[in-house]
């Protein structure tokens, strides 16, 4: 099963979701807003080495600026920083596409394309 976390009124995510539904692939969708990827599934991520934990935030964000996240994300640990992830799904790039052994952040045609077809 694909898991697709995004937010409806993002427009990458309105991409992102059009882009897989062209190619015929199927997803469960769960806003990133309510209900954060798990802490297991981000460490995942991380584990892929596609990704850095920079990567996982949206740095373009309300809530990344307004918790001053810039001068947090490089004096915090890891672990840390997945524990705030897990509890504020504004603060995550979006979206996360994953079926458990592949996964894409954000939207990147390129990227979309080689991992999804």
């Amino acid at each position: 099963m694909t898991t697709f976390y995004g937010y409806a009124k993002c427009s990458t995510c309105r991409k992102a979701k059009a882009y897989l539904l062209a190619r015929g692939v199927t997803f469960q969708e769960v806003d990133i807003t309510t209900t954060p990827p798990p802490k297991t599934v981000l460490a995942e991520i991380l584990r892929s080495g596609r990704y850095s934990i920079h990567d996982l935030f949206n740095r373009s964000g309300e809530l990344y600026r307004s918790l001053k996240m810039k001068d947090k994300i490089t004096t915090m640990s890891h672990e840390a920083l997945l524990d705030l992830l897990v509890r504020h799904g504004k603060l995550i790039k979006r979206p996360i596409v994953t079926d458990g052994m592949r996964t894409t952040v954000g939207f990147d045609a390129k990227v979309m394309q080689a991992v999804w077809g």
